[in-house]
């Protein structure tokens, strides 16, 4: 970490992008979810999905891109499902209120389904999922996002970068916390990459012509390249089938780039499924468990061989959260005076 970079509580940087949504207008409650979700992001480590993006959802809340006074309408059709219509609400907000909503129904029948429907950007997962995990519940959580990804035997693209989530509770709050994309290196490792003009691995992406380059700015006009090559890509294609068709939301080539025009409406679509782990397990069994699970993970490694200690999904992020909870969170001048000005432009 930078000693030099200014650092602030948790608390207090909540309610700094809460009030720059605010200011863009946005609904209270709504700015307060959606500022809980991309702060704890942040302090989770997830940089790219978090602080940093505050700036674009207020262009989106101005331009018309997302909607400052959405609520999201809540559907019950069955006991366990939830069909939630976002409004065109940020999507870290209508994502969060969703989750309670899965996690309500959980609590009565075993298991709950939130399937939305006109959404915007998501974001990262991993903040969402350790909500239900903190909950006591496990948790299966996509969202679509605007194509990237070619589909196997393609060269155009027609599919998201479309993440998994997954999340197991353990009493501790030692949690396992999955979030992957499907693609080999995250699109914003790219952008960084060509901004600084710096050469990529040729294994992260295609140029326009759907040949494998190292130029990050041509890159940057191609195609991201799928985890496991086609499986990767058809997975991919079948949780944005969950998130956008399945809900009613947009799906695959239909999904709108926001960064390239910050008025367009999305129709995203996100999936979270929840799971009431103490219906099947007590939860000390469980967390008995996941930590026998851990020292199996940790023991793989030959002595001497290994470069990093093997560790299950989610302890970094987890490690990053408890430091920052403790220290303060470490934000960028130039970024923090950025969200200082949002705050007060009312």
């Amino acid at each position: 970490m930078d000693s030099t970079m200014p650092r602030l509580p948790e608390g207090e940087t909540r309610a700094l992008v809460s009030r720059a949504f605010r200011a863009a207008k946005m609904q209270a409650d709504m700015a307060d979810d959606a500022a809980e979700m991309l702060v704890r992001a942040e302090m989770m480590g997830i940089r790219t999905h978090g602080l940093a993006r505050v700036p674009a959802y207020v262009a989106r809340l101005r331009d018309g891109g997302a909607n400052p006074n959405a609520v999201p309408i809540i559907h019950a059709p069955a006991p366990a499902l939830r069909h939630v219509d976002g409004q065109n609400g940020l999507g870290a907000a209508v994502a969060i209120r969703a989750t309670r909503a899965a996690i309500e129904a959980a609590r009565e029948v075993g298991m709950g389904a939130a399937f939305c429907r006109a959404s915007t950007h998501l974001g990262a997962l991993a903040p969402q999922l350790l909500c239900a995990a903190d909950a006591g519940f496990a948790a299966i959580f996509t969202t679509n996002t605007s194509p990237m990804i070619a589909p196997q035997g393609g060269n155009r693209a027609v599919i998201g970068n479309t993440p998994l989530g997954i999340a197991l509770p353990d009493p501790s709050g030692q949690h396992v916390i999955l979030d992957i994309a499907m693609s080999v290196a995250a699109r914003s490792k790219v952008r960084q990459a060509a901004a600084n003009g710096t050469p990529i691995p040729d294994t992260w992406a295609t140029d326009a012509d759907g040949i494998p380059t190292t130029d990050a700015a041509a890159a940057m006009k191609g195609l991201m390249q799928a985890i496991g090559g086609g499986k990767g890509a058809n997975l991919a294609l079948c949780l944005d089938l969950l998130a956008g068709g399945l809900s009613g939301a947009a799906m695959l080539s239909e999904v709108p780039n926001a960064n390239l025009n910050t008025s367009a409406t999305a129709n995203v679509g996100h999936m979270f499924i929840v799971i009431d782990a103490a219906k099947l397990i007590p939860p000390d069994t469980l967390g008995t468990r996941i930590n026998d699970a851990r020292t199996l993970v940790r023991n793989s490694a030959v002595p001497g061989t290994e470069t990093n200690t093997p560790r299950l999904p989610g302890a970094r992020a987890l490690a990053s959260l408890a430091s920052a909870r403790k220290e303060g969170i470490e934000i960028a001048a130039d970024l923090l005076d950025s969200l200082t000005a949002l705050a007060e432009d009312a």
